[in-house]
């Protein structure tokens, strides 16, 4: 039977068992005939059951051995309550009962509740009690318990046991420390495959140690230990995360050569990394070589092929391959992304049928694809009927909202998820966004945000003190953002961009470029927006030489490729220095053509400084681009009107009254306080009589402009 079992023949060593039940009892059993038939199991409680009952009647449950098998059966079975009545029963526990029951247990609490139990009845830990207990330490909680476990093994003298080290790597790499988990590694006295698996594995799921498990891995090789599936897929996966094509491929080739490219994990991981290297064709051949796929490797080719997403997501099914939440969160995206509105309705009611609906990943993958279809009914509608609402599931409605222009209710929602979770950075961020975005809202309330993003102690995350730099000087308070950058201990290139923006914005030529040699000799990496900024900043101060020599800069000292953004800073900077012909010219040299904004602001040169024939021919593109749009035609006729060709500046409006083209309403607005706690300012335009104390305001204005000239009269005779 032991023979049997050594060469897992299960089946063999229970039928020899069999065999000699018929024989008749002794002398043809012991106690260890039943305990290695109960091995035999592997967890059947059908046949382990009866094994029970027999050893009950003969008397062996009074043996250990047959006990601790019993035990160990029902443990495997899932019938862990039975493992616990035979052990509650037993007057003279071993170290091998209590490790039996120790690794039946599931939850990590009822595991250290029995570790103490054990440790108060004076039972001496062993290497496999220790190696159990460390599989559940997890979390940092249980981490903390990992510790304590740690310091016992030290002075027992266990750290020297492979399996042991193996368990303490593995803790230490799971959470993140992997500091602790090499200098363990470096100190094993010998090292079996599991142990350089642990380190190689620990470095790669992590992501930023990709480089690090590939030199480990090469080492292994170099001390002659043999690769296994979990070896190789640990190190395709550091060859993904790192982007390295070339040794991937060497490590493909090795899987092939010790015959585990038909491992079903280790062909996912191969797909993975060829994706992650954008190489689609050789994951989609990876692929079709796989004779078993499993939800993994269709999740992932779904994931990677974005246009073939819902055929690739039918064939899944043809191959009755049932999905998972995974699944629908990259068939989702992708159906968002591709903006296919039916198609995205129709995976929603797919899984409103599977109930995945239920799973707040895809809950949240859905309100954001609805956010994209710009339509917040449904959105909200998905959210609404969430069981349970994590910070992930609020943070994706009120971006959805902000990127809807809909910024009232991303700020009600913000309000009351601040009262059911714990905001993040990803919280802040979007509500950020969209108060700076919202001429309608008061700023009082991003003040509030920034006030509750101190008390929660985010306040020095970089991408939220470059949120609120830009959301202040977006609403007009400089002086705001300038505090806050000083406040930010430390400053990442976003915040610099964001500042520099932000004095860019406020026409501040001096503080743009004070910045941007401060940056460059902080030698913070500059960027295209950095740039972007201070070429509009050059363009406003009318500085047309020092924008070309920051133009040339950035394309030849910093090698970076101009957008059709920065072409058009260059127009609209000649435009703005008189040099309309040299602007008309540079509008060639764009990618794509010049976007409607250029167009323009080089319209509105032509207009300053009188250049009829080049404002025709812009005015032309402008109204084939927008025709519905009504600043061309105004422009266009106001300067017809100031060059006295009243015939054409008529024709123009005449176009536009026949075309339907309505000049918009500029507007103002006013914060009035917060009257019954309103959360939009007061908007207003040009003899606007639409609010209740009009009178009262025209009144005011009226003695205000009177005191002004009073005031000027009396400056002026002093």
């Amino acid at each position: 039977m032991l023979m049997c079992i050594h060469r897992n023949l299960w089946f063999e060593a229970l039928e020899i068992f069999r065999k000699q039940l018929q024989l008749g009892f002794p002398p043809h059993f012991s106690e260890e005939s039943v305990a290695v038939a109960l091995k035999a199991c592997r967890g059947d409680s059908n046949i382990g059951s009866q094994i029970h009952g027999f050893s009950i009647c003969y008397g062996f449950t009074a043996y250990l051995s047959v006990s601790n098998s019993l035990m160990s059966m029902y443990s495997k079975s899932g019938q862990f309550d039975n493992a616990l009545d035979i052990f509650d029963k037993l007057k003279n526990p071993d170290i091998v009962s209590w490790n039996t029951v120790i690794s039946g247990i599931l939850n990590s609490k009822e595991a250290f509740s029995f570790a103490l139990q054990m440790n108060i009845n004076g039972v001496i830990f062993d290497a496999v009690t220790y190696t159990t207990l460390l599989a559940f330490c997890s979390s940092y909680e249980e981490f903390l318990f990992g510790l304590q476990l740690h310091s016992l093994i030290a002075k027992q003298g266990l750290d020297c046991e492979v399996y042991v080290g193996n368990a303490l790597i593995t803790m230490y790499s799971r959470l993140n420390r992997l500091g602790e988990a090499t200098k363990l590694f470096d100190t094993m006295p010998t090292r079996d495959l599991v142990s350089w698996n642990s380190i190689i594995s620990g470095y790669s799921q992590e992501g930023i140690y990709g480089f690090e498990a590939i030199l480990c891995f090469l080492e292994m090789l170099k001390e002659g230990m043999k690769p296994d599936h979990v070896s190789l897929s640990s190190t395709v996966s550091a060859c993904g995360h790192e982007r390295n094509l070339r040794l991937g491929r060497q490590i493909h080739n090795l899987v092939i050569k010790t015959g585990y490219e038909s491992h079903i994990s280790t062909s996912n991981i191969l797909i993975s990394m060829y994706s992650k290297c954008e190489v689609k064709e050789d994951a989609n051949l990876v692929f079709k070589c796989m004779k078993d796929r499993n939800v993994v490797s269709w999740t992932t080719m779904i994931s990677m092929n974005e246009e073939d997403s819902l055929s690739l997501f039918n064939k899944m099914r043809l191959d009755e391959v049932y999905p998972n939440d995974v699944t629908f969160v990259g068939l989702i995206h992708n159906i968002s992304f591709h903006n296919l509105i039916k198609e995205g309705a129709m995976i929603h009611c797919f899984c409103l049928k599977t109930s995945f609906s239920s799973e707040s990943n895809v809950a949240n993958s859905l309100i954001t694809m609805y956010a994209k279809f710009n339509s917040m009914r449904d959105s909200r509608w998905v959210f609404d009927e969430l069981n349970s609402r994590e910070i992930i599931s609020w943070n994706a409605l009120i971006s959805g909202y902000s990127q809807n222009g809909l910024y009232k209710e991303a700020i009600e929602t913000f309000l009351l998820a601040i009262k059911e979770s714990k905001p993040n950075e990803f919280t802040f961020g979007s509500i950020l966004s969209g108060i700076a975005a919202a001429e309608s809202i008061s700023l009082r309330y991003g003040q509030n945000c920034h006030s509750h993003l101190l008390k929660v102690g985010l306040n020095n995350e970089p991408i939220l003190s470059g949120a609120l730099l830009d959301m202040y000087a977006k609403r007009g308070s400089i002086s705001e953002s300038r505090r806050v950058f000083e406040e930010t201990f430390e400053k990442s290139q976003v915040t610099w961009t964001a500042m520099i923006s932000a004095y860019a914005r406020h026409g501040d030529y001096e503080s743009v470029m004070g910045f941007f040699r401060e940056m460059e000799s902080e030698g913070v990496d500059l960027d295209s927006i950095t740039f972007l900024s201070v070429l509009a900043s050059c363009g406003r101060k009318g500085m047309v030489d020092m924008g070309h020599r920051i133009f040339d800069s950035m394309v030849k000292d910093h090698k970076i490729e101009p957008s059709q953004e920065h072409f058009s800073c260059v127009v609209d900077m000649l435009g703005r220095a008189g040099r309309v012909k040299e602007a008309e010219e540079f509008l060639g040299r764009i990618p794509g053509g010049p976007g409607l904004s250029t167009l323009q602001s080089l319209l509105g040169a032509c207009r300053i400084y009188g250049e009829v024939e080049i404002g025709e021919r812009v005015a032309e593109a402008l109204m084939k681009m927008e025709p519905s749009e009504s600043g061309s035609y105004v422009l266009m006729s106001n300067l017809y009107a100031e060059r006295g060709e009243w015939q054409k500046a008529a024709k123009l409006r005449k176009g536009m009254r026949e075309r339907r083209v309505k000049k918009e309403v500029g507007f103002s607005w006013a914060d009035v306080g917060g009257v019954e706690g309103s959360l939009c300012l007061h908007g207003f335009s040009s003899d606007d009589m639409s609010h209740p104390q009009t009178e009262e305001i025209y009144r005011m204005a009226k003695w205000l402009g009177l005191e002004m000239i009073f005031r000027e009269i009396e400056h002026s005779s002093i």
